[in-house]
């Protein structure tokens, strides 16, 4: 199996595909393909970056300030 992989958006329901790949499919005309559409998420890698980094500073003793230990 072969993967072409670009970059693209959607819009009025099509994706866009860029005329450098477009000359590259018209080889493969009658071949079955494969679509994956993977949706960038940088906002919430971001956050959970974050997250992770923030919680590397908890320790175990800082647990006297949580609310659900009264």
């Amino acid at each position: 199996m072969e993967a072409i992989e670009f970059k693209s958006k959607i819009s009025k329901d099509s994706i866009e595909i860029p005329k450098h790949i477009k000359t590259q499919l018209q080889t493969i005309k009658d071949k079955n393909v494969r679509v994956i559409v993977l949706i960038d998420d940088e906002d919430k890698q971001y956050q959970n970056f974050v997250a992770e980094e923030f919680l590397k500073g908890y320790a175990d003793s800082d647990d006297i300030y949580d609310e659900t230990k009264k």
